[in-house]
């Protein structure tokens, strides 16, 4: 396959809420979407870096600005590149892992679609429908979060992931369940907005029966973390920690975590997280897919990778209505708690154009 060019496109979509977490509020989502353009089919990727750096060190202009300058010009200089050549010609470059995500799933959705082949196959997917979960951000009330809640429930999600922060955190999870009874598919996600001293606080989390509490502590504590899951019964899930394969293995050797959320674009790619879940699966840990307000093209990728055998959790592969009133291709829609898991070539989905350019902002083209 020759690679001809890439169009990277920034587009602005609004969120049917505010979307609340530990380190900000969202109302509009800032992507950075990635089409290769190849001598046999086009591919689409799409970043999942913010419009700030506050979940990570990576943003929307930083990514346009690094594959301008520096991820492009060191792929056009590979020779019969394919979708396994770009992490490798890459490596030279540090960090940056949002923006490689997004260059490499272009590249393999080209790559896949002139082959014919989807990308769940291609990844070694088991399954032709996902379990939904669905994150629910932090609220301005209890109240407000139970009607969250129970409309999601009433839509079929199988799990619930509450967003919490310090004073926002006992007492919603325990409404919760108060309202919602010990059935419900229930967990925690703090986004690093505590610290070492806080264990005995976390440690009130204990009687609800959770499933887990995702990355409670800073990304680079995997100390705390490991000292954190000796001090509650909480199972311990590690988000922003997980940077790679190697990371993985490094925090389960410590006793860091007894669950890894998986996301693509924070490793560097689909192909590295297909590594993870290897090795979660060698080590017996259970694995779950992890969202970052994805539009369909993102979504449709995630949905294909929760359908390998360690994603034995629900994720946050919520339906598109989720987000966004309307989506830039066909919309995932939630049917008895699940997804189904897209069978044509590539991602399987093609935005529409009139909706992709009704949330453009702009566009570059770059010859490869």
């Amino acid at each position: 396959m020759k690679l001809t060019g890439f169009e990277l496109r920034v587009i602005e979509m609004p969120l049917v809420s505010p979307f609340r977490t530990s380190f900000g509020v969202q109302t509009v989502r800032e992507a950075l979407l990635v089409r290769a353009v190849s001598d046999e089919a086009e591919g689409w990727g799409e970043g999942v870096a913010m419009n700030d750096p506050l979940y990570s060190s990576e943003y929307v202009e930083a990514s346009v600005d690094v594959i301008t300058r520096f991820l492009l010009p060191a792929l056009a200089q590979v020779k019969d590149l394919n979708a396994s050549g770009v992490a490798p010609a890459l490596a030279k470059f540090k960090g940056h892992r949002m923006s490689k995500a997004a260059v490499e799933l272009a590249i393999l959705d080209a790559e896949l679609r002139a082959a014919g082949v989807p990308l769940s196959r291609e990844l070694g997917a088991v399954r032709d429908r996902v379990d939904c979960g669905v994150s629910v951000g932090i609220m301005d009330s209890i109240p407000e979060l139970l009607d969250a809640v129970g409309g999601y429930l009433d839509e079929g999600y199988v799990r619930i992931k509450l967003k919490i922060e310090p004073g926002w955190d006992i007492d919603p999870v325990r409404a919760v369940r108060e309202r919602f009874g010990d059935d419900v598919l229930l967990q925690v996600d703090a986004n690093t907005a505590y610290h070492r001293g806080d264990a005995r606080h976390l440690a009130k989390l204990d009687p609800f029966d959770l499933l887990l509490i995702e990355q409670p502590l800073d990304e680079e504590d995997l100390l705390g973390h490991a000292q954190l899951a000796k001090a509650i019964t909480t199972p311990v899930c590690l988000d922003e920690s997980i940077v790679s394969a190697r990371a993985a293995a490094d925090a389960i050797a410590l006793g860091a975590c007894s669950i890894v959320n998986i996301k693509p674009g924070r490793v560097g790619g689909y192909l590295e997280a297909r590594r993870i879940h290897d090795v979660c699966v060698a080590n017996d840990i259970p694995v779950w897919c992890g969202g970052m307000l994805e539009t369909g093209i993102g979504r449709a990728a995630n949905v294909a990778l929760a359908a390998l055998p360690g994603f034995t959790l629900p994720g946050d592969t919520s339906g598109s209505g989720r987000y966004y009133s309307r989506d830039i291709t066909d919309p995932f829609v939630v049917e008895n708690g699940t997804l189904r898991v897209p069978t044509g070539p590539g991602i399987g989905v093609t935005p529409d154009p009139d909706a992709l350019e009704a949330v453009t902002v702009r566009t570059e083209w770059i010859t490869f």
